[in-house]
């Protein structure tokens, strides 16, 4: 099962990981609410459809409503919003790092809210390992000089902590449920909740059209962004603990350094090994995988030292 986390943080990563390119993009021709909108409309529509495929309905129950409404403002509406009215002012070197910080909330406040998920040493050896590695990650483009904004990193910031209590909040409320559905309903309902923001302050009706290239970042960030990574978030949230998988900020980067390796023709430098090295372990402590190995290894120990 710990195998099977790693593969699925993995590939949620890969799917998360061009968001940031894609708004940064998008955003330079559409309006940050007029992009959340349009970034929820595509998902919710993407899994609708897939939905009603699957033969599939929306849920009844008001009180799972009521849930998946309070996680589509928390963990789509707010920070959604943050994030890409923040990118306009802050490099997203930058915004890769304050997104980091969503573990570090995570595991302080899975410690006081969630029974299975107590602080532990590893936990927190693991969290700053990965965030160390994300570091080294993203210190060429920092390295370079970034631009930033007090309002900007605290947007982020908040959108981080933001993720962190959705995290904690999906995992206690929303779990058992069957596939596509619980996504379908929250980008449905966070889509519900833009439209008549988007609408009121940015007037898209008024604005220009936007570029073939942010046009096609939108539909992708709506896609492959929120629609599909969705349905590995819920599948995820089944099996592992709140701090696991908020650690998938820290390898969100790692995947775009290698789209720059693999599209752009970069170089990968030592710092950049390192980082992935260290977010790689931090990622392993922190689920658990070795933790069988370490009995043995003392043993061994034991037995060398006595046959001493």
């Amino acid at each position: 099962m710990n195998l099977k986390n790693l593969l699925l943080l993995m590939l949620l990563a890969a799917m998360w990981g061009p968001s940031f390119l894609f708004i940064k993009v998008a955003v330079g021709d559409i309006p940050p609410l007029t992009l959340v909108l349009g970034r929820v409309g595509v998902g919710a529509t993407f899994l609708l459809v897939a939905l009603m495929a699957a033969r599939r309905s929306l849920p009844r129950e008001r009180t799972l409503w009521r849930r998946l409404a309070v996680l589509a403002l928390l963990q789509n509406a707010l920070p959604w919003i943050l994030l890409s009215w923040g990118e306009q002012y802050i490099d997203s070197a930058l915004a890769s790092i304050l997104n980091g910080t969503t573990p570090i909330f995570t595991i302080i406040l899975a410690h006081f809210l969630v029974p299975g998920d107590r602080m532990t040493a590893s936990k927190l050896l693991g969290v700053l390992l990965g965030f160390v590695g994300l570091f080294l990650l993203i210190l060429p483009s920092l390295a370079g000089g970034v631009q930033a904004s007090t309002w900007g990193l605290i947007a982020v910031a908040v959108a981080s902590a933001l993720y962190g209590i959705a995290i904690i909040y999906s995992r206690a409320h929303l779990r058992g449920l069957p596939p596509l559905v619980a996504p379908a309903t929250q980008l449905s309902l966070a889509t519900l909740f833009m439209l008549p923001v988007a609408l009121l302050i940015d007037r898209p009706w008024q604005l220009a059209a936007p570029s073939p290239a942010a046009a096609a970042s939108l539909v992708a960030l709506g896609i492959l962004g929120t629609g599909l990574a969705f349905i590995v978030y819920y599948r995820l949230l089944e099996t592992a603990n709140p701090t696991y998988i908020s650690m998938v900020t820290y390898v969100i980067p790692v995947f775009g350094v290698i789209l720059g390796v693999l599209v752009l023709d970069e170089q990968l430098t030592w710092y950049a090994l390192a980082g992935f090295a260290l977010i790689l372990l931090g990622v392993m402590v922190v689920n658990g995988l070795g933790a069988n190995y370490l009995p043995v290894l003392r043993r061994q120990g034991k037995m060398r030292s006595v046959g001493r």
